[in-house]
């Protein structure tokens, strides 16, 4: 036991650059996968949009409208939350799948899960999204959410402007040199044959 008057032990605490600096990556991880949520969603409302225009979903669309007019605000979040229920056993099915090592299947299976989950909530989403806007604390969140995926665009857009200017190489670059060493190895692999 150490007395009051003996030697302390002095922990040094990260700098906050140097935190901040661990953390960059974690924080572009989850600025990507919000995007990649964010990308599904943008495009899986249009696909949605194309079906409910080939198949009767339109008079099914425009009947759940009417519907929806008629409710609270409060309801009408039920309306929003209730078709992603009979999803989550699809789920559970695809993690047994994975814990009983059928990785096809499961990928498969929680993949056409996630897709149908997010077309399906962006229909309701569109058809719910100005009564639940009423909600003021709901059009907080959907306000912190757009500001989350601006913020995930300013974090993630240089990486991926950076990785086309390495993709492309035009000709300066790490990514040029790296395209003429391979040109030059194809070249020896061909002249060895």
């Amino acid at each position: 036991m150490q007395s009051a008057s003996g030697p302390s032990i002095c922990r040094r605490r990260p700098e906050p650059n140097r935190a901040g600096r661990l953390l960059q990556p974690v924080w572009v991880l989850l600025a990507i996968i919000f995007l990649i949520e964010a990308w599904l969603w943008d495009h899986l409302e249009p696909i949605v949009a194309r079906v409910v225009a080939a198949i009767p979903l339109a008079r099914f669309k425009q009947w759940l409208t009417e519907r929806v007019d008629a409710l609270s605000p409060a309801m009408t979040l039920i309306v929003f939350a209730v078709p992603i229920i009979p999803l989550f056993p699809l789920k559970l099915v695809g993690l047994w799948l994975l814990t009983h090592e059928y990785w096809t299947s499961a990928v498969f299976t929680i993949l056409f899960a996630k897709l149908v989950g997010v077309g399906v909530t962006a229909f309701v989403f569109d058809v719910t999204r100005d009564k639940l806007l009423e909600m003021h604390w709901f059009e907080r969140i959907y306000d912190l959410v757009m500001k989350v995926r601006a913020k995930a665009h300013l974090l993630v857009d240089p990486i991926k402007q950076r990785i086309r200017e390495l993709i492309t190489g035009n000709g300066e670059g790490w990514s040029a040199r790296t395209l003429r060493l391979i040109q030059r190895f194809r070249k020896s692999v061909h002249q060895a044959r």
